[in-house]
């Protein structure tokens, strides 16, 4: 089952150390389920190639999750990723963090990234390669 505003799902393995001492998933862990989204996203769509972090050309600004529901141990969960916004050196990515089997929504989030050349120490546009196939995946028109 898909939610049709979000194509690109991953699933998501929960670890005895995503843990917290009340015995459901830290809330740390749902950012750092959200940056393997997110990862996984960029390589789908041919963005990185997962081998050198310096060519990923993004730098995260700012991070918003909204808590909805407990995630415990042996819970099937995956991740939705979508684009939301491409602004002139920005990304906006939404997540749902969700159960597998029965869809319940577990967690939603949103993140900045910043189109950055960490070479040159610099923020840069956002290259059009990335506007126009992250547009032809999304369905939405990120050229204007």
């Amino acid at each position: 089952m898909q939610t049709p505003d979000f194509k690109f799902y991953i699933p998501v393995e929960v670890r005895y150390s995503d843990l917290d001492p009340q015995w459901h998933v830290n809330n740390t862990r749902y950012l750092v389920y959200m940056e393997q989204a997110r990862l996984e996203y960029l390589r789908n769509l041919g963005l990185f190639e997962g081998q050198n972090f310096l060519d990923l050309k993004m730098i995260i600004a700012d991070v918003h999750v909204s808590y909805l529901a407990p995630i415990e141990l042996g819970q099937q969960v995956r991740v939705g990723t979508r684009t939301a916004k491409i602004g002139t050196k920005s990304i906006t990515f939404e997540y749902r963090i969700e159960d597998s089997g029965s869809g319940q929504l577990l967690a939603t989030g949103e993140v900045v990234g910043v189109t950055y050349d960490y070479r040159a120490h610099a923020t840069i546009p956002v290259p059009a390669d990335w506007r126009a196939k992250i547009g032809a995946f999304e369905g939405v028109d990120f050229l204007n």
